[in-house]
């Protein structure tokens, strides 16, 4: 009689493992922007985004940094303003920005397997690549890969 529960038990055992791992299994892989292109490759030349006529800051310098999900299909989704600096009404515009962008699936990524990233979105950038990249610094956002 022992023996018959005993493909029972051992695979209630292996339902409650998997039932335990499922959760680790289904998050989301979290992708620095710098290495998105190991993932998905971004298809668009350029994108169309809403800008305020008026608004606080608007014309000074600044970035905001957006997070998003590229969905199996390579379009943004849940895409959310995680920074902006300094404060001012272009969170919008970013928002608008990042949700234009369309994707592909780079060659490691056929099967298209969604990721988490950010992007930061420039306001009134210098040209300079030094001061360029000292105005978007205070975007950047911890907790993403290398």
């Amino acid at each position: 009689m022992k023996s018959m529960y005993r493909p029972l038990r051992q695979g209630l055992s292996l339902l409650l493992a998997l039932a335990c791992t499922a959760p680790a299994l289904a998050q989301v892989n979290k992708v620095n922007p710098q290495n998105l292109y190991r993932h998905w490759i971004l298809l668009n030349t350029s994108v169309k985004m809403e800008a305020p006529n008026s608004g606080l800051n608007l014309l000074k310098p600044g970035c905001a940094a957006v997070t998003y999900m590229v969905g199996s299909d390579g379009v943004p989704i849940d895409v959310r303003l995680a920074k902006l600096v300094p404060k001012s009404d272009l969170g919008p515009a970013a928002i608008s920005a990042v949700s234009n962008f369309r994707y592909g699936p780079s060659l490691s990524n056929r099967i298209g397997q969604p990721v988490a990233t950010y992007y930061i979105v420039p306001f009134n950038a210098p040209a300079d690549k030094a001061q360029r990249e000292k105005l978007i610094a205070p975007c950047k956002l911890p907790g993403y890969g290398e």
